[in-house]
């Protein structure tokens, strides 16, 4: 008997690659593949011949995503099947900084509290 979390991949795997590819299957995947982290700061969108056009939220993050390409893909592989997905196109998204961080804010005063 295989014990349950050596099993869970292997059924996720299979009900993946079941029927028709979707928005949220490929964001699934995706997140899946590289984690949640990644996931916040990625958008998805599978184009024509299994592009998979990957829109980060800035030039960083492109080149993080460049180095592990080949492993994203082999994972993405594994999920969705052979050539679902069979490189990427790299964006980032216009306006993005070199920090993916929130700008912090300063606090507005209370027009009633006297100081």
């Amino acid at each position: 008997m295989l014990p349950l979390q050596s099993a869970v991949p292997t059924v996720v795997a299979d009900l993946l690659k079941r029927g028709e590819m979707s928005g949220e299957k490929m964001a699934f995947a995706w997140r899946t593949a590289v984690g949640s982290g990644v996931a916040r700061v990625t958008t998805v969108r599978l184009a024509a011949r299994g592009i998979l056009e990957v829109v980060t939220a800035d030039e960083r993050w492109c080149r993080e995503l460049k180095h592990s390409e080949s492993v994203i893909l082999a994972r993405l592989e594994s999920l969705l099947g052979k050539n679902v997905v069979t490189r990427f196109q790299l964006v980032t998204k216009p306006g993005g900084s070199s920090d993916s961080r929130p700008t912090p804010r300063a606090p507005i005063p209370n027009p009633g509290k006297t100081l």
